[in-house]
């Protein structure tokens, strides 16, 4: 569970603020649903309906939420300190609870960093912090596709931030299991992922963070399957990859020890000193199998 001393809630919060243009606000977002998780307050009253509905059958998806934001940065922290200094984050969603320019910042001031997300609330947001907290010449934000892989490596090399000839870390964390559909409506993700290892050069990164229903405690297993019905149902639709599917994206990229792990698990020696403290009964009830890989 979460530490007390981490919980926040939005207590005596006023109206929420006017949308930015291109905001549906007809459904719940899941960028928008994992900022009210992790105590954000860039969401809307339909997305927190949402979000509680979802806390009453699944009360430790906000343990899960806040476990794999803390992966996010311990493998940042991680990668920086093996010498890497330039990031690119797909699916960054909302800046919320840490983001990634500002962890890699704390071990090396010369990172650079791309933020990628389609959310019109998370790429509105993510350019409001950098124009309050950022440094232009080392980080950008674009509103793009991961479904486009070569269209989307066009803009980030358009922001000047990025020089694709030097390693690259690509995060794509808690975003592959968010349905990634082509033009048959059938997913893309595995695919496009594919398409992102072909581009990285010799000596980048690929971090993946992924939902699974494999190896989870018994009494998951029902309540995962409930919540992707939630999903499929009121917002975006989800996929559970295996264990194997997971592993699988990451090609044939060399994996950085400890290797394919749950959230909890990589790395916690990275662990920021204000981090907040989460703990579970075990640590597959993290339901995140997450993983670092090098190309060669």
């Amino acid at each position: 569970m979460i530490s007390d001393d981490w919980r926040r809630t939005v207590s005596e919060r006023g109206p929420d603020p006017f949308p930015p243009e291109g905001v549906d606000l007809e459904r719940p977002s899941v960028a928008r649903v994992y900022d009210f998780l992790l105590g954000g307050s860039a969401n809307w009253a339909i997305d927190r309906e949402f979000g509680e509905k979802v806390l009453a059958g699944f009360p430790l998806l906000k343990s899960v939420a806040v476990a794999n934001r803390l992966f996010l940065h311990r493998a940042v922290r991680h990668l920086v300190r093996l010498g890497v200094r330039q990031f690119v984050d797909i699916g960054s969603g909302i800046p919320t609870m840490g983001n990634t320019h500002q962890i890699a910042d704390e071990v090396a001031a010369d990172s650079r960093v791309v933020y990628v997300d389609n959310e019109p609330v998370a790429v509105a947001h993510s350019r409001y912090l950098l124009d309050n907290q950022g440094d232009p010449r080392r980080h950008a934000v674009v509103r793009g596709d991961m479904r486009d892989p070569d269209g989307l490596w066009e803009q980030v090399a358009d922001t000047g931030v990025i020089d694709f000839a030097e390693p690259v870390a690509l995060l794509l964390v808690a975003v592959l299991h968010i349905q990634q559909p082509g033009h048959d409506g059938t997913d893309i993700g595995p695919a496009a992922v594919a398409r992102y290892r072909e581009l990285l050069g010799s000596g980048s990164y690929l971090v993946i963070s992924q939902v699974t229903d494999e190896g989870v405690p018994p009494e998951l297993e029902d309540k995962l399957a409930e919540l992707k019905e939630m999903y499929d149902r009121s917002t975006s639709p989800v996929v559970w990859r295996s264990q194997r599917e997971i592993r699988a994206l990451l090609g044939d990229f060399e994996l950085v020890e400890p290797g394919m792990t749950w959230t909890p698990l990589w790395h916690p020696e990275e662990s920021g000193p204000g981090a907040p403290v989460i703990t579970f009964a075990q640590p597959e009830e993290s339901v995140i199998w997450a993983g670092v890989g090098k190309k060669p």
